[in-house]
């Protein structure tokens, strides 16, 4: 079941294409990392989502309401955290909680408990009673997660939800993003990609206001290169290499000439459908008298994916 559906979604400001016939959907208790480079209209995309502004065309949908014609019943199934959160800095914590939480509907029967529980799980119990204007930035931060989950919203939209944490208060909000996906489906926007492969079961990545690259994590980190250093003639074990069956590609990797007095050469491989060839590589090169100094199978990263689709337009 799609909590989030998002079909064709377009947003100009005035001339400016923001967001270009995006589409994507988000199923239920998945947790899902939505990046991009700045400008990329991931933001935008957000606060479509979350009613704040409305598409110039598109549908999308929250919890199967439209954003646009449904706009309460979308607010009602969601929890938002924006980068920059909104508080009222004269307020003390407790108080704009419970001020949030009636403006939410929580039910007066259990609304102080389910603040205790938001208060307990963000870790402000200890400045309950201080003024919202006199918190830390990372203080806030926890304040406003609490806020987005005060009415217990099957559905979580948090955009930067780390910033300004320390690196304990980091570790303290991923746990709780990882056991709130237990019971609460989350699209998660982050520029720390680390961060979205300790929590993240698929990614989205938007690029100049498109979709550039959707998958889940376990199958992109199935794409692999093998590393190859070698003692021989560089030209002749690249022949070789490349009439290994099963491999797609050799790349020459340039080293520098004076970490290698050896005259070592060095190679990126690919293989077909990402096989594990280091065996059949190993038998060649000792075959052909050549010493292997390196032969490595490394696990492209979220990084390289990321690096891969958005460069050319960050150059």
């Amino acid at each position: 079941m799609s909590m989030i559906q998002v079909r064709d979604l377009t947003k100009y400001y005035g001339s400016v294409l923001a967001v270009d016939h995006v589409s994507f959907s988000v199923d239920k208790g998945e947790v899902v990392g939505f990046l991009g480079p700045n400008g990329a209209g991931k933001t935008t995309t957000m606060r479509i989502l979350t009613t704040y502004i409305p598409a110039t065309s598109g549908t999308a949908k929250v919890a199967g309401f439209d954003v646009m014609k449904e706009s309460l019943q979308v607010r009602q199934n969601l929890g938002y955290l924006p980068e920059n959160v909104p508080l009222y800095p004269e307020m003390r914590v407790e108080e704009y909680l419970t001020y949030r939480a009636k403006l939410k509907g929580v039910d007066r029967r259990v609304r102080k408990k389910r603040i205790e529980y938001c208060m307990e799980r963000c870790r402000i119990l200890g400045v309950r009673r201080r003024l919202v204007g006199t918190l830390s930035r990372g203080y806030r931060q926890r304040v406003g997660l609490a806020e987005a989950m005060v009415h217990d919203p099957p559905i979580l939209i948090m955009d930067e939800p780390t910033a300004g944490l320390d690196p304990n208060q980091q570790i303290e909000t991923l746990g709780l993003i990882r056991e709130l996906g237990e019971k609460h489906t989350i699209l998660l926007s982050t520029h720390i990609l680390p961060e979205v492969e300790e929590v993240c079961r698929r990614v989205i990545v938007i690029n100049q206001g498109r979709v550039a690259l959707e998958g889940r994590l376990a199958d992109l980190q199935r794409d692999s290169v093998i590393v190859l250093e070698v003692k021989g003639p560089q030209d002749r074990v690249k022949q070789v290499l490349q009439e290994t069956d099963g491999v797609d590609a050799v790349e020459v990797v340039r080293l520098d000439p004076r970490d290698n007095p050896d005259g070592i050469a060095a190679f990126e491989l690919r293989t077909r459908d990402n096989r594990d060839l280091r065996l059949a590589i190993a038998e060649r090169i000792v075959k052909q008298g050549w010493i292997p100094r390196r032969l490595d199978l490394r696990r492209k990263s979220l990084r390289e994916h990321f690096m891969r689709v958005t460069m050319g337009s960050i150059r």
